[in-house]
């Protein structure tokens, strides 16, 4: 199994982003193209603490979409995990990628919109004294 992680500073804060591989030796270039496309849902949400991304193979024959790429993303509030396959590992990495992109801006806008709920009191209609003056 190979193992390979990395720590990024971005927004002031340090995020590890893990890479492994089953059935498939994790190379440089895989690694880096990984994080740079899953890397990208950092600047969408910045309280994502840590991202492993697991990349798979499946070495049959009869198995049309051999390669798979699953990502967990790891956040204060909750977890997002995301899985695709395809027939190369980079077109895996890009489905998956793009999957986890839409999934935290999804997430991100449930977050805000819980946040600026708005309660009871700040509903109400508000009676000014102008209107009592008249």
């Amino acid at each position: 199994m190979g193992y390979n992680e990395t720590v990024h500073f971005y927004g002031g804060k340090y995020m590890r982003i893990t890479v492994k591989g089953r059935n498939i030796e994790i190379t440089d270039a895989i690694r880096s193209y990984a994080e740079e496309k899953i890397g990208k849902a950092l600047s969408c949400y910045d309280q994502i603490q840590s991202i492993e991304v697991v990349l798979n193979v499946t070495k049959n024959p009869s198995v049309a979409q051999g390669h798979s790429a699953e990502v967990l993303c790891k956040m204060p509030a909750g977890s997002i995990q995301a899985e695709e396959s395809a027939e190369s590992m980079y077109a895996s990495i890009d489905l998956v990628a793009d999957k986890l992109l839409r999934q935290v801006k999804k997430f991100k806008d449930k977050q805000m919109s819980y946040s600026k709920s708005e309660s009871i009191r700040t509903d109400a209609p508000q009676i000014g004294r102008a209107s009592c003056r008249e």
